[in-house]
């Protein structure tokens, strides 16, 4: 079996992607189970990975991302292909021997095709591919294995954005999220009691920030309730309580994640009015749509803008800010996915592994998931 691992390209001119889908140590593990391994060369420069790097473990550099896709059986990504990698999404194998199928390529990769421009959808059906998307792949408990470690690394995030966004130099209310002694930390408002929120709430409460944590699910808020170190406070994510929160906020934090569905807003244009001058939204759900009304993905490419007065940060790769831990940590999470792909071939290891067949937007061209239009 053959697998390519193009370099990724920016998400518009100004949302770069460091990341890169395999790390050595992923290409090596798949190679000692006797596959071909092609990468782009450079593709993994902005994680600090060289060509020499994969050279050393066995894989095969090639000088263009067409000949990658021309190459692969399994091309592994980390984001959806972008416009320019429309026109080189080829059906099959120049070798024609295809054993991950009898048609088209398997494409890896965070897809959110909910949201995804038609036009995307439209070369992905033509194409004939069979499109799995990590942010699906979901376990019979309902767990998400390789999305779980990107939100993870979102939620630490968190702070970080938060802090640098509410200094005074950057436009914010000049807030030090932890406070001092006779000053009053920050107030921060998440949405979402799941993995990403949750790391978000105990990044920031270690700080010290008054952190509270809003969902629909009690089960998720007495979790975040019993096993917090640090004290945050738990509410109902109803309209009445959204409404009185975001008024005070200094922060607030979109966490909200449903599978197969456009991220409702709970936001509105006017809830964002009421909020404070200088007050920061960071909507980490902007790939999926975002949950405030206000958040876009800017035609320009900057997830950095002000409205209202309220500074928005809607940058829908967050992780690639730490490319390196993300990389490391993705390839760990979809690597038994793959071997199991090379051991078995995409057809039985789709039909034996539950997780992995729930992944599958598309199969050879057909839609597998009927909230894709």
């Amino acid at each position: 079996m053959i697998i390519g691992v193009p370099k990724e390209l920016p998400i518009f001119k100004d949302i770069p992607e460091y990341r890169v889908g395999l790390s050595p140590m992923g290409v090596r593990e798949l190679i000692e189970l006797g596959t071909t391994v092609y990468v782009e060369s450079g593709a993994g420069s902005g994680v600090g990975f060289t060509d020499v790097d994969y050279e050393t473990v066995g894989a095969k550099i090639v000088y263009s991302k067409d000949e990658v896709y021309k190459r692969a059986e399994i091309i592994v990504k980390v984001r959806e292909p972008q416009e320019l990698e429309y026109k080189i999404i080829s059906e099959g194998s120049h070798t024609g021997r295809m054993t991950c199928g009898d048609e088209g390529k398997v494409i890896m990769g965070f897809f959110n095709l909910v949201a995804a421009p038609k036009a995307l959808i439209d070369v992905l059906i033509n194409k004939k591919t069979t499109i799995i998307g990590y942010e699906i792949i979901q376990k019979d408990d309902g767990k998400l294995p390789v999305l779980i470690p990107m939100s993870e690394i979102a939620g630490k995030l968190a702070p970080q954005i938060a802090g640098r966004l509410l200094e005074s130099s950057s436009g914010g209310r000049g807030i030090l999220l932890g406070g001092i002694p006779g000053v009053p930390p920050a107030e921060v408002v998440i949405f979402g009691g799941g993995t990403l929120g949750c790391n978000a709430a105990k990044s920031l409460a270690g700080l010290g920030a008054n952190v509270y944590v809003m969902d629909i699910s009690r089960d998720k808020l007495e979790d975040i309730a019993c096993h917090m170190e640090h004290k945050v406070t738990t509410l109902f994510a109803t309209k009445y309580n959204i409404e009185k929160l975001v008024k005070f906020a200094n922060v607030l934090i979109g966490a909200v994640f449903v599978v197969g569905e456009r991220t409702p807003i709970l936001v509105s244009k006017d809830m964002v009015k009421s909020m404070k001058k200088g007050a920061v939204i960071i909507d980490f759900d902007i790939d999926q749509g975002g949950c405030v009304e206000t958040a876009k993905l800017a035609p320009a490419g900057k997830f950095v803008y002000t409205v209202e007065g309220v500074i928005h940060f809607c940058m829908p790769n967050t992780p690639t800010l730490v490319a390196r831990t993300s990389t490391h940590a993705l390839t760990g999470a979809i690597l038994p996915y793959l071997k199991n792909i090379v051991k078995f071939g995409i057809d039985k290891a789709l039909k034996e592994d539950s997780a992995l067949n729930r992944g599958v937007y598309i199969y050879k061209g057909s839609i597998k998931k009927e909230y894709i239009k």
